[in-house]
């Protein structure tokens, strides 16, 4: 099993049918999608592609930028996603261990990084862009025209994609790296999840089975990873627009007649404050990326009476671990975060730490051996029907006293409470002591700070009990996921 291999077929059986809608409301057929991957698959090889070469890859969500990932997956490459905005020292970090031969990156990208005024006005609002055509990368593609600053023998995706499309001669090393994902680390010690197309096709096909798609569906997302399960199944991918605000996504939901859409709970939230109803045509409405409050899964079920409300848990590694519907959420009334029967492999190390293994795994980490099982850092249990329950984790471990307090654990309780919003536990250490204090930021109810004392003996621990409860606008959040940055959250209340 290989995701180039099923894409192509799928695209062979219905090569009339509208594979994607752009954000500009332009289509592609699912012929021509398939037409221009192999395209570009043949560009790159006549370049002089050779396997396990890694395509540094900096092109924003579009349609072009789908075909070139693919092409290059298609030519047996590695598509390396190292994001340029990261930070000077952290790119050229992540530079050093993904060795990348070739570069693919915006035209307007390679202009900017070279002229002194675009790279000022960059650096002035916190984003230091490196400058692409002088990293030492040997090989380079841009997307767009061929602005100056574009380097010299640049291959165009313009031309690639025009070229000749002959078919593949064979699928390749199903287990060889496809995709390079970096996601945390540090400068003297950067982390990317390495996947393979196996791994790949095996995620997919798990999003296939529990979330059906098929001709006559049409998935609303910018996730790449819902958006391919979407084209395998035949049905149609209706791409947002670059920076879509909130109410022209709702508008896009109902024009393009979305059967299924996917959100991070945040936006989502954005989503229903513009637009209070939801569609009635929606079948399915995911919910991923970040843990999802009580209060959101209550405003999407009736926001969308006649959809199935669902939330992910996955993780870059391996995705998806488990898929609940926002009702099972909601019934869960132990402590955790309720996440489903597990749709992989899963048991519990000796501290109640989760392991997982599974088809979708990841090879590993670049530079690192493969493994076989994932250390999650997440602290689990299972209840009596074998479902996973989320305790915390490891990481964010608060002490006091002699009581570890692990925030996961409550957080889902308080969040749930009527009038709040969402609820986020940090740590503030006591020099002194070696313990900490521990807050609560809550965001809701103006009233929480009075009212909150006299509930949460109810619902969590004793021992869990917070020091102080600071009332917040908005916890803050980082990363296209959202998620919620509790570095900035402890910053924030140490000043209050």
């Amino acid at each position: 099993m290989t995701l180039i291999r099923d894409l192509l077929g799928q695209a062979a059986r219905t090569p009339g049918a509208v594979a994607l809608v752009a954000g500009d409301g332009q289509s592609v057929t699912y012929g021509e999608l398939r037409r221009q991957v192999l395209a570009v698959r043949h560009g790159l090889l006549d370049a002089g592609m050779e396997a396990g070469d890694g395509v540094l890859f900096s092109v924003r969500p579009s349609p072009e930028s789908l075909v070139l990932a693919l092409g290059v997956v298609a030519a047996r490459g590695v598509v390396i996603f190292a994001d340029p905005g990261a930070g000077p020292e952290m790119f050229d970090a992540r530079l050093r261990l993904a060795a990348p031969r070739w570069s693919a990156a915006e035209s307007i990208l390679y202009a900017g990084s070279r002229a002194g005024p675009v790279r000022a006005y960059a650096r002035r609002r916190g984003l230091l862009l490196p400058n692409l055509a002088d990293l030492g990368i040997p090989r380079h593609i841009h997307v767009g025209r061929g602005l100056p600053g574009v380097p010299r023998g640049s291959h165009s995706f313009s031309r690639l994609v025009k070229g000749p499309a002959p078919e593949p001669d064979g699928d390749g090393d199903p287990d060889a790296p496809a995709a390079v994902i970096f996601t945390s680390g540090t400068t003297a010690n950067p982390r990317a999840v390495v996947h393979s197309q196996a791994s790949l096709a095996a995620s997919l096909d798990l999003f296939r089975t529990r979330v059906p798609f098929g001709l006559g569906d049409v998935v609303h997302t910018d996730q790449l990873m819902l958006g391919l399960p979407t084209l395998l199944s035949g049905a149609r991918w209706s791409m947002p627009p670059l920076f879509c605000s909130a109410p022209a996504f709702a508008r896009l939901l109902d024009e393009r007649a979305a059967t299924h859409t996917f959100c991070v709970p945040v936006h989502l939230a954005e989503i229903l404050d513009a637009c209070p109803r939801l569609p009635d045509r929606l079948r399915h409405v995911l919910l991923g990326a970040a843990p999802a409050p009580a209060g959101i899964l209550r405003r999407a079920l009736a926001a969308a009476p006649s959809a199935e409300v669902l939330s992910v848990y996955a993780m870059t590694e391996i995705l998806p671990v488990a898929i609940a519907s926002a009702q099972e959420k909601l019934d869960h009334a132990g402590e955790g975060d309720f996440v489903g029967a597990p749709l992989v492999g899963a048991r519990l190390a000796e501290d109640g730490e989760l392991l997982l293994s599974g088809a979708n795994l990841c090879r590993g980490y670049l530079g690192d051996p493969p493994h076989a099982e994932l250390a999650t850092g997440d602290l689990a249990r299972f209840d009596a029907e074998g479902r996973l329950i989320l305790m915390g984790r490891k990481k964010d471990m608060l002490i006091r006293g002699k009581f570890n307090l692990y925030p996961g654990l409550y957080e889902p309780a308080i969040a749930a409470l009527d009038g709040v919003d969402e609820a986020a536990f940090v740590g503030l250490p006591d020099a002194e002591t070696g313990d900490e204090e521990v807050v609560l930021a809550v965001v809701g109810a103006p009233d929480l700070p009075e009212r909150l004392p006299g509930l949460l003996p109810d619902v969590i621990d004793h021992d869990a009990l917070p020091d102080r409860i600071v009332p917040l606008q908005a916890l803050p959040r980082s990363g296209r996921s959202r998620k919620l940055d509790r570095d900035a959250l402890r910053d924030r209340v140490a000043r209050s």
